[in-house]
């Protein structure tokens, strides 16, 4: 991890959901501006659901190519949080995950498609039901 940068803790100047083209436009008033899928923002959503309570509880997000947003929500001065059309709402992103998403897209995108191949899905597959018994959080 590099010292010389620190998270982009400030708000963005303007947000806009381009919802034909599915991108999230993010832009600063240094000139910054990041444009990022719908779909990334969806399988890297910094809830629980997704992440799980802690290491190795991840759960790879598949069937998520034509998601949407199709509402976002300021959450006080540090966040928003997007409901997706596939009813996932429980994603807070606070500026400095949404300035790492944006800067590190590329890869974040590599490495989610390598997951993908490793699981032998591809990003049409429809998510797996949860079974009764698998271990995870039951408030979502």
């Amino acid at each position: 991890m590099s010292t010389t940068t620190s998270p982009r803790t400030d708000w963005p100047h303007s947000i806009v959901l381009h919802k034909v083209s599915r991108m999230l436009e993010l832009r600063y008033d240094d000139g910054t501006q990041y444009r990022l899928p719908f779909e990334l923002l969806r399988v890297y959503s910094p809830s629980a659901e997704v992440r799980g309570h802690g290491p190795g509880q991840e759960t790879l997000q598949t069937g998520k190519r034509e998601v949407e947003i199709v509402s976002l929500m300021q959450v006080g001065n540090y966040a928003v949080q997007p409901q997706f059309s596939d009813g996932h709402d429980s994603g807070i992103y606070a500026w400095d995950y949404l300035h790492f998403l944006g800067q590190n897209q590329e890869t974040l995108w590599a490495d989610y498609l390598a997951r993908l191949q490793a699981a032998g899905v591809d990003r049409d597959t429809p998510m797996a039901e949860k079974s009764a018994s698998g271990h995870h959080c039951s408030s979502h």
